[in-house]
């Protein structure tokens, strides 16, 4: 089953948590990116979240999280309580075998840490998927059985198997499905495994993928009922105007990829009216509509707002945010949020 928070400090709260992408900064590298990765989990584990996810893209300049099972152990072997994992895995990109292999040794190095979330998109652009000699059509279509695949590694030894997992078999590392449409969640409900949706950044089918999900839910051995996880992107500051500032890096990051010019992550600009038409203006509203940017009390009304329109089990907060120390202080600001409301919540 499911975990209970590790944190018990705090009032009684739905569980946040937080998806990083290891953002390289303009000016910045791999290396810095991976020692902030590191002290914003360290933070959050002070701060009381309960997991600390990476994910999977490749030929993505603003991003070192490609490598990402190594990342995980980077992370985990830095902090000592907080869940640590994928958010996610990229499945079609790799074989099940291989994967399990992986998350079996993290799970033996780091007992009871270790999450895997699992997606089915290949996690960049078509040409690169070739360059991973992954065959894109077929790797998808085969998601469902390769999740099956990876499952029965990951669990106990079966009589006369003959292909395990070393190290792996017996670990049961915790599966998550990851998805953006009712595909995943329907998936996630027929095999008893909790989903997390990418509303983050794909939010217009969240409330029907989570009602699909709930609705076709059959527990399982790691699952007794529905628990969903949903994406929002948090970038708080002591103002709003600072915050919204803040949030235009990752803005520009978006229609930057929508242009087909990925790069690092720019510095934050005070005028986006300047770099952006109307109609990517438009879209990207529409695509980050899952975000909370302000300031402590704007970030509070639309937490809790988002919480109480889609029955979340827990929130995955996610801020591509330039500053490193105004990075901290948003997720920061975050937790405080979720323990205000937790304190509400119990008077």
């Amino acid at each position: 089953m499911i975990a209970q928070p590790l944190h018990t400090g705090t009032p009684h709260m739905i569980p946040f948590s937080i998806l990083d992408l290891a953002p390289i900064r303009q000016g910045g590298d791999a290396a810095q990116a991976f020692r902030n990765s590191l002290d914003l989990a360290q933070h959050a584990e002070a701060w009381g979240y309960k997991r600390f996810w990476l994910a999977e893209h490749h030929n993505m300049t603003g991003i070192a999280s490609a490598a990402t099972s190594v990342v995980i152990a980077h992370v985990a072997g830095g902090t000592k309580t907080i869940r640590v994992g994928s958010g996610g895995i990229m499945l079609p990109n790799h074989s099940p075998l291989v994967i399990a292999e992986q998350f079996g040794t993290l799970e033996s190095l780091y007992p009871g840490r270790i999450d895997l979330g699992l997606g089915r998109a290949p996690g960049t652009d078509q040409l690169t998927a070739r360059a991973m000699r992954r065959d894109l059509a077929t790797a998808a279509e085969n998601f469902p059985h390769d999740v099956l695949e990876l499952q029965a590694l990951l669990g106990d030894v079966q009589p006369n198997q003959t292909i395990r997992a070393v190290p792996g078999m017996g670990t049961k590392v915790p599966l998550w499905i990851l998805g953006s449409s009712t595909f995943g969640a329907q998936l996630a409900a027929m095999l008893g495994l909790p989903f997390a949706f990418a509303s983050h950044f794909a939010p217009q089918m969240m409330m029907p993928a989570l009602r699909e999900y709930r609705a076709r839910f059959e527990p399982s051995a790691q699952l007794d009922k529905p628990y969903a996880m949903i994406g929002v992107n948090v970038f708080a500051a002591e103002s709003d105007k600072e915050a919204q500032r803040m949030f235009s890096s990752l803005q520009q990051q978006f229609i930057n990829l929508r242009r087909g010019t990925p790069g690092p992550l720019p510095p934050p600009v005070d005028d986006m009216d300047a770099l952006w038409s109307p109609a990517e203006k438009a879209g990207v509203a529409q695509a980050l509509s899952c975000s909370a940017v302000g300031s402590p009390a704007v970030v509070e009304e639309k937490l809790k707002a988002l919480i109480a329109e889609t029955g979340a089990d827990e929130v995955m907060t996610t801020g591509q945010i330039y500053d490193h120390a105004a990075r901290l202080r948003s997720f920061e600001i975050a937790a405080e949020v979720r323990d205000g409301l937790a304190r509400r919540q119990e008077a």
